[in-house]
């Protein structure tokens, strides 16, 4: 069963574009030139787009309209990228992103303790 989404409730249909490489947190995956990030990743089996700053939980699409927050990512080095409107383009490096960062929590933490 296909994976993909194929209308979006705002972008309308998605017309596929061609077949493109993409990175998922160093991981090389592909998707279709055009479609939203968010699709092209649920297609690859990504639920999960970011945790939480406070209590590090997991989110992934909710809205899929480019409302909530839920779908931010770091996305070619910029952070709270609305992934569920934003189309996928050859190259792009997409990143889990912790709280507002691409750094792990566990990164963060270590990196504040070094300023003390």
């Amino acid at each position: 069963m296909e994976s993909r989404i194929m209308e979006h409730p705002i972008l309308g249909e998605i017309k596929k574009g061609r077949k493109v490489s993409f990175y998922f947190d160093g991981k090389k995956l592909e998707g279709y030139e055009g479609e939203p990030i968010a699709a092209a990743l649920k297609a690859e089996g990504v639920m999960v787009h970011r945790y939480t700053s406070r209590k590090h939980l997991p989110r992934g699409i909710f809205c899929a309209i480019g409302r909530c927050t839920d779908c931010v990512m770091v996305v070619d080095g910029r952070p709270n990228i609305r992934t569920c409107v934003t189309p996928l383009k050859e190259g792009m490096k997409v990143q889990t992103q912790y709280g507002v960062s691409a750094a792990s929590f566990k990164e963060q933490e270590e990196k504040g303790n070094e300023k003390i």
